[in-house]
């Protein structure tokens, strides 16, 4: 599992793909964009008919590449949960990001860089959370609750929870 808060928070940016940080491929944004018929301008009309200059503006300011970039499909599951819940211990076959939107969760996780230990971090609005797939975890909701935003690379459909044997009521 891991860990990095968002910009605002301590730390790094919490979701980063490396193709972009380079300075390979990267080519000034075309300015040639002043007609583009998407492109309007906030008192009517297009933003060929506007005011300004986009070539003008942009240039030399922005750079875009056509590199091919590994971002995983963005299956979503948007949830809300009461204050001081536990959802009992589980892992799935995938590995899922959490974004908080609102309060927060205490996540104790097996953590492979202890020696078999666990960790906790406790991840708050801004703030992303990874859990690698098959392993384990048990997520508690702060003291209001939480809403956050689990997920996949794959489709729910084809994701596999498995559940341990820890924060259940018996039956």
């Amino acid at each position: 599992m891991t860990w990095r808060p968002l910009a605002g928070h301590d730390g790094d940016v919490g979701a980063t793909f490396a193709d972009l940080l380079d300075n390979e491929d990267w080519v000034p944004l075309s300015l040639d964009q002043q007609t583009f018929p998407s492109y309007l301008w906030n008192d009517g009309g297009t933003l060929a008919d506007a005011p300004v200059d986009f070539a003008a503006t942009f240039d030399g300011a922005m750079w875009m590449t056509k590199k091919p970039i590994k971002i995983p499909a963005f299956n979503r599951n948007p949830l809300r949960v009461r204050p001081g819940f536990v959802v009992p211990r589980h892992h799935h076959n995938f590995d899922e990001m959490l974004f908080v939107l609102e309060g927060e969760y205490s996540i104790e996780y097996d953590d492979e860089e202890s020696d078999g230990g666990t960790s906790t971090v406790v991840v708050k609005p801004g703030d992303v959370f990874v859990s690698h797939a098959g392993t384990p975890y048990t997520m508690t909701a702060g003291p209001q609750g939480v809403v956050y935003i689990e997920t996949w690379p794959a489709p729910i459909r084809e994701l596999t929870t498995t559940w341990h044997d820890s924060g259940w009521v018996r039956r």
